[in-house]
């Protein structure tokens, strides 16, 4: 089956294929000079080594590459190359990049010059260990002082870096297979990128309590190195391979099982008059949640509150006001304001979320807390200023910051975050492995809060807001690049595979509603004239909000995946009859066999094509 990459990617450019390098039992794939996905016999024993190079507001620079030599060998492989990044004011940085791969060690070392001086948050290697599989497992860490500290990488997502002052670590790959990782020439710290989604835990150079951003002296190179030593004692011949073609992926039921969440849209002040000129698109899709956003600071009011209370009369659902509190002054006296500017509007909503606008900015580790008011007075003053409606809080950004900064929940009646799985990497593979991250969200989330009613959203692909920087990025051409505020996949089939995945995977959370998009705008479900869409001006992930809108109080039951990187399912229950719901997450056709769930009126295989969604009645 042929399909346009515009229709899969909302873009005619693609990830390149990497270029598979094999020495032995070790394999890495090369993409874009970096190192991803590294292997030994078959088992990934790292996730990434790259060389980021980021802006001050922690933005990644995508620099040229010139010179690129590849050698390999049955028993090595040698890649060489020049990068550079052309910084503002005509600064610029050049790295000599150089890296060697053997049976048993890899190293990739990497010298950065700056003829001009340059300014960054952050320059040198990121190394990046998977999460599943080794999330709680025991670790061995070498501090720069040469102590030994024998601890666990975190199972429950750890807020803060739990592990500094690195020069090493060492972990188990596979009973009799351990993996050394060394890091040379500065000092390194290890962050848990779970909070940001990421797949990974994130060993990274240049310790955050040190200040940024920084200069890179002109003309002092400045030298890095990373090495990975395999120490082999299991004897084992190496395993061929896992066939990734021809074998169908198995689908089984398994025991868990819960209620389909409610399914929430994101309305702005900016976008309700294309939404309420949308409105029977919008009772097509029937959310039961319309989450408006009011930011007093943005300059919304009345006129704002008035367009939210046209809409909300129209939709059958329920509705909650997103506030990001100013805090300028008493919040008792701005939650009034807000109340009373309600009240002339004619607006009431179901739930009011507030928050302290600030608080969408993130405290990295070794900076100063930006002044606020104490959270228990925000949520007194919203409970006086709005009696009768249900009170939330918690963060308008990230669980990043909900994790660094837990809200007392004594007086809510519901805790909300989102999450943005481009905020540090933005290529497809990075992208659709944020997914693996979600259930360690959720988990966290619960053993802060316990059984407190839970919401996610709005989570989308591109970013609404940058809480570590002054702006999300601008992205006219289209590219995949971190932080942007417009992502073309999100225009393609990416992103209804995306956000149905990102449903199954926050299944077990028992989540109150989850918001996965807007209706209009660069967030929306209906593009706008200018925007190339599939009929009628609907974007696929039209499709995916729809379908869980529709499977809301559901009861759905686990279904497990032999590869669930790749396919993921589940089965909901309700008055329409059971059906497994499937997934294809990867930009290739998978055969699925779905026998074991009963299929009623298909075969026991299932050919999906890419980026695609199934539904199949299952038998009585």
């Amino acid at each position: 089956m042929t399909i346009d990459a515009f229709q899969l990617y909302g873009t005619h450019i693609v990830d390149p294929p990497p270029v598979r390098l094999r020495a032995g039992k070790l394999e890495a794939d090369l993409a874009n000079g970096n190192l991803r996905t590294i292997r030994y016999d078959g088992t990934e024993v790292l996730r990434g080594i790259s060389y980021l190079v980021r802006d001050r507001d922690w933005g990644t620079y995508s620099p040229e590459i010139a010179d690129l030599k590849i050698e390999q060998s049955d028993d090595r492989f040698e890649v060489t190359y020049l990068a550079r990044c052309d910084g503002p004011d005509d600064t610029k940085l050049i790295i000599d990049v150089r890296i060697v791969g053997s049976p048993d060690r890899l190293a990739f070392e990497a010298e950065a010059i700056a003829p001009t001086g340059f300014e960054t948050n952050r320059c040198g290697f990121c190394i990046l260990h998977p999460i599943v599989g080794v999330a709680g497992s025991p670790a061995t860490v070498e501090q720069v002082d040469g102590q030994i500290v024998a601890t666990r990488f975190p199972d429950v997502i750890e807020p803060w870096q739990p592990f500094k002052d690195m020069r090493a670590i060492t972990h188990e790959v596979m009973p009799g297979v351990r993996a050394e990782c060394r890091m040379e020439g500065d000092t390194f710290e290890m962050e848990d990128q779970r909070n940001w989604s990421d797949a990974s835990y994130k060993t990274y150079v240049r310790p955050l309590a040190l200040p940024w951003p920084y200069e890179i002296v002109a003309n002092r190179p400045v030298r890095q190195k990373t090495s990975l030593v395999i120490k082999d004692i299991s004897r084992s011949a190496q395993r061929p391979p896992a066939a990734t073609s021809g074998v169908p992926i198995n689908l089984e039921l398994g025991a868990r099982t819960g209620t389909m969440p409610d399914i929430g849209v994101i309305i702005t002040p900016e976008e309700a008059d294309a939404t309420l000129s949308a409105k029977s698109v919008l009772a097509e899709i029937a959310p039961q949640e319309l989450l408006f956003h009011f930011d007093p600071g943005a300059g919304h009011g009345v006129d704002a509150l008035a367009h939210f209370a046209v809409l909300a009369a129209a939709h059958r659902g329920r509705s909650t006001l997103e506030i990001a509190l100013p805090c300028k002054s008493s919040p008792s006296s701005e939650a009034a304001e807000i109340a009373r500017q309600m009240q002339l509007a004619g607006f009431r909503p179901d739930a009011i979320l507030i928050s302290p606008s600030v608080d969408r900015q993130s405290t990295p580790p070794g900076s100063k807390w930006p002044e606020c008011p104490p959270l228990d007075e925000v949520y007194t003053a919203a409970r006086a200023a709005f009696p009768g409606i249900r009170i939330g809080g918690g963060m308008l950004s990230y669980f990043t910051e909900l994790n660094r900064k837990r809200v007392p929940d004594g007086q809510l009646d519901f805790v909300s975050h989102c999450t943005n799985p481009i905020v540090h990497a933005a290529d497809d593979l990075s992208v659709m492995q944020t997914l693996e991250a979600l259930p360690f969200i959720t988990r966290s989330v619960r053993a802060i809060y316990g059984d407190k009613p839970y919401r996610i959203g709005p989570s989308t692909i591109p970013m609404r807001q940058n809480p570590y920087g002054s702006r999300t990025m601008d992205n006219p051409a289209g590219a995949r690049i971190p932080m942007a505020n417009r992502d073309p996949r999100h225009n393609g089939r990416f992103a209804e595979a995306f956000g149905f995945g990102y449903a199954i995977r926050v299944l077990d959370a028992g989540l109150e509603c989850l918001t996965l998009s807007a209706l209009s705008g660069p967030f929306g479900l209906i593009a706008g004239s200018a925007e190339p869409t599939e009929q009628g001006g609907r974007r696929p992930l039209f499709n995916t909000v729809r379908t869980l809108s529709r499977l809301a109080g559901a009861c759905w039951q686990e279904c497990v995946s032999s590869s669930p990187s790749e396919v993921l399912s589940f089965v909901a229950r309700n008055a329409a009859g059971a059906r497994l719901h499937v997934v294809n997450l990867t930009g290739e056709e998978r055969m699925v066999d779905c026998g074991a769930c009963r299929p009623a009126d298909a075969g026991k295989e299932l050919l999906l094509a890419p980026l695609a969604t199934a539904a199949l009645p299952l038998a009585d």
